[in-house]
């Protein structure tokens, strides 16, 4: 039998990406830069897609010389082609993608304009597919890959004055399951990670009191990080999760439970 030392020494192995070849969308700020953090500190080359082109120059000069920024629209299909053509050719491929683009534009359904409904289906939903039909092309070739989709607890519990949100949100948890059927037999798993409250620039604009409101119905008692939602996506995307397909993984405090 292995001994404790090997034990921990093939854990840490397992959270090791030298020389992967990831994609992170909205990878320039918040949850997605954590994200595009956290596998550059372990070794991977990761290509930053994010709609402002200054924001994802600045995100991959950050991670250093094995980073490269992209600007596309994720709901432009053929930006995305383009994109994901390049970023094939730079890298020799793609290992690992993490769809984590997304926006809001929250209102109550009767005051909800089409364009914001839109608008919202178009970047959350339509642009994961687009990105994760586009990163499948090397995949396949490959016979292996990970897909790892960011979603929300807000598309399994729903909330009132997003009901755009929640509903392209639902439609990522759908469609994941749905890929993971699809590729299996190619050797390429596909997964959720659905994040609650995170602390980032919208949970930093709440009042005092709208942020306690918010706590009281987290049974840990706390915002998440960011880096507590990247380290979800790295398991999924690590050869610790190598069984683990058509999964949605919480990072919520509980306050989906």
């Amino acid at each position: 039998m292995p001994q404790s030392g090997e034990r921990e020494g093939d854990e840490e192995k397992m959270y090791q990406f030298d020389g992967k070849r990831v994609v992170v969308t909205g990878g320039s700020r918040g949850i997605g830069a954590a994200i595009a953090r956290e596998f550059s500190a372990r070794g991977a080359r990761v290509a930053i897609v994010a709609r402002d082109a200054e924001r994802a120059r600045a995100a991959a000069a950050a991670l250093g010389p094995n980073a490269a920024a992209f600007a596309a629209h994720v709901a432009d299909e053929t930006a995305v082609n383009d994109t994901f053509g390049a970023i094939a050719e730079r890298f020799g491929g793609i290992d690992i993608l993490v769809n984590n683009a997304g926006i809001t534009r929250d209102n109550l359904l009767m005051r909800m304009k089409g364009e914001d409904w839109d608008e919202v289906m178009a970047t959350n939903l339509r642009g994961t597919f687009l990105c994760a039909r586009a990163a499948l092309r090397p995949m396949l070739k490959q016979r292996a890959g990970r897909i790892v989709n960011v979603t929300s607890v807000i598309g399994l519990i729903g909330n009132a004055g997003q009901g755009n949100y929640a509903a392209s949100k639902a439609g990522i948890i759908a469609f994941t399951k749905s890929l993971a059927k699809e590729v299996a037999s190619r050797g390429i798993t596909a997964n959720a990670v659905a994040p609650g409250l995170i602390a980032t620039e919208m949970t930093s604009a709440m009042s005092g009191e709208a942020q306690k409101n918010v706590l009281a119905g987290i049974p840990l008692g706390r915002f998440g990080a960011p880096e507590d939602v990247a380290a979800a996506v790295l398991f999924l995307a690590s050869d610790a999760a190598a069984y683990i397909t058509g999964e949605v993984l919480r990072v919520d405090g509980g306050l989906a439970m």
